[in-house]
């Protein structure tokens, strides 16, 4: 099955809409689907529900939406390096949902592994408790968190074959996995297709049975968050 779309446009094209919840791989600006992201701001969907580990930065990544007012909230892990998000969230315009890092990734992996719910310390005795279930398990309390099946899921790989067999890139999977196995539909632009057959079993990552649609974006921006330098010699 060829899942090949000549565009992110196209690829997006009949499956986002207004109020939607969806989830978006990346790590601060390393692994996001750039060419994904610019997409979904021309299409000009709006009242967003956001399920990434940050929002990017100031006018790029995820920044763009919030920059067009199309993201009405954001479960996230790490806000602090996009000041247009500090001054929505600070004046009500955005709503948070505050996940620790490692709950959002088994929240994610938990959704698309057809698990409801799972049990964590993390979080126990501070407001990301608050209203959840706890139970206590060997003498030790656990809190309740439920899993995210976002509606669409924009993921960045390195490469893929026509099939949507996935490699990643080096530390570019970071949630990009676990974002493609929970979405009912899964988007993802790779640097490189390949036809079904000619990557090698054993170095596939993901597989396709996650994948739905493919997009080629051959030249990514890779844009530097904190360039850190030092003196030449």
């Amino acid at each position: 099955m060829n899942k090949v779309y000549p565009s992110a446009a196209e690829a997006l094209a009949g499956i986002v809409k207004d109020g939607q919840m969806l989830a978006v791989g990346g790590f601060g600006l390393c692994g996001i689907p750039e060419a994904l992201i610019d997409a979904l701001q021309a299409t000009g969907v709006k009242g967003l529900t956001v399920i990434s580990n940050n929002a990017g930065v100031d006018n790029f990544g995820l920044g763009k939406l919030l920059a067009t007012r199309q993201i009405k909230k954001m479960i996230s892990s790490y806000v602090g390096e996009n000041k247009e998000f500090e001054r929505q969230y600070l004046s009500g315009e955005l709503e948070l949902e505050f996940t620790p890092q490692g709950t959002l990734a088994e929240k994610l992996r938990a959704g698309g592994s057809g698990i409801p719910a799972f049990f964590t310390k993390t979080g126990v005795g501070t407001i990301v408790a608050e209203g959840k279930e706890t139970r206590e398990f060997d003498g030790q309390l656990y809190v309740m968190e439920r899993s995210l099946v976002p509606e669409v899921s924009l993921v960045k790989a390195y490469i893929a074959d026509k099939s949507g067999n996935l490699v990643f890139r080096k530390t570019a999977r970071n949630f990009n996995p676990n974002v493609a196995m929970a979405g009912r539909v899964t988007v993802v632009e790779v640097e490189k297709i390949v036809e079904t057959g000619e990557l090698d079993p054993d170095q596939i990552h993901l597989p396709g049975i996650f994948v739905h649609r493919i997009v080629l974006n051959a030249t990514p921006e890779k844009r530097i968050e904190q360039r850190t330098v030092r003196p030449s010699a």
